[in-house]
């Protein structure tokens, strides 16, 4: 069985609402896809790290009850599990604000095996950040070694727009490791100061990376592939929340690639419609999680092995 390995940070997130907190429930950019990946019974494990302490033990026993191992997150025992404030405004996006201590010895874990078209899902901060690269480094070299899919949703925040041209050697060594690459116009905006989809792709993905998917919220997402480039719209939703919605696309995505049994050397000749499926899983993992205050996909959505129906992505898990 294919398996997905996820390397990012946990962070309890604490949600406000007309500055009253609301809901507190653990989080992270790549641990949001990982949580619903596992829920509904995909191979999941997660690289990563958390504090000696109650927020880290609520994060540890929030994996074990989603399917998603703990052997490969390390427990610091000095400094503190990070936490996030995140303010939803009225449009219920967020805003947030990150109280992190961390220790000086970080992400002190071996790393898991990895086999020929297993998916390897990086992202955030976490996978630029110099304290950890030569950890995310590591893990990418064995997943190119081993023939692995790497997905990199770059989910650049505006809080590290200063760090940008510095961090700019790593993100484009990050592209050239990726098989796709996803990220929204805001995340560009961020790092290169451009919005166009078709500038970004042309100016700074393509030569690194062919397989380009950029959302763009309400407004909708575009594909760039070699042979393919395609404009999605998004169904117009009465949202509670979006915390987790780019989290959770890359999920659908990554839960597409296993239930249409798409292996790596199959991407570069994925037809128009192999890829409006995938997407369209993307969707609807999103669209799940904007519905409530989680930060993954509802439990309610249970793995149906009915191939006759494939309406929806859920109604049809089944992978090799």
């Amino acid at each position: 069985m294919r398996k997905v390995i996820g390397i990012g940070e946990t962070i309890l997130d604490i949600l406000f609402k007309d500055s009253q907190p609301t809901a507190a429930v653990p989080g992270g950019s790549v641990f949001n896809g990982i949580i619903s990946l596992g829920r509904l019974g995909v191979n999941v494990t997660f690289i990563s790290e958390t504090g000696n302490d109650k927020v880290g033990d609520i994060i540890l026993k929030f994996m074990r009850e989603n399917g998603v191992s703990t052997d490969h997150v390390n427990v610091f025992p000095e400094g503190k599990s990070p936490v996030s404030l995140a303010f939803l405004n009225e449009q219920n996006d967020a805003e947030y604000l990150f109280y992190k201590d961390y220790p000086r010895l970080r992400l002190d874990v071996t790393m898991p095996e990895i086999h020929r078209d297993d998916i390897v899902m990086i992202g955030s901060y976490y996978a630029v950040t110099p304290q950890l690269r030569d950890k995310v480094k590591e893990l990418l070299d064995k997943a190119r070694e081993k023939g692995a899919i790497i997905y990199y949703d770059v989910n650049f925040r505006s809080t590290h727009k200063n760090e940008a041209i510095k961090l700019l050697p790593v993100i484009l060594e990050n592209f050239e490791y990726a098989d796709i690459i996803r990220g929204s116009v805001e995340d560009f905006e961020n790092m290169f100061g451009l919005t166009d989809a078709d500038k970004v792709y042309k100016s700074k993905i393509e030569f690194y990376c062919p397989h380009f998917i950029c959302t763009h919220g309400g407004r909708g997402i575009r594909l760039y592939t070699k042979n393919i480039k395609k404009h999605y719209e998004v169904d117009p939703l009465q949202t509670v929340s979006t915390v987790g919605a780019g989290d959770n696309f890359n999920a659908g995505v990554v839960f597409g690639l296993l239930k249409y049994r798409i292996r790596r050397d199959d991407l570069d000749e994925l037809s128009e419609d192999d890829w409006d499926h995938v997407i369209r899983c993307g969707k609807d993992f999103s669209a799940d999680v904007c519905m409530s205050l989680n930060n993954s996909i509802s439990k309610s959505l249970l793995p149906v092995t009915d191939k006759s129906d494939s309406s929806h992505c859920f109604k049809l898990f089944y992978y090799v």
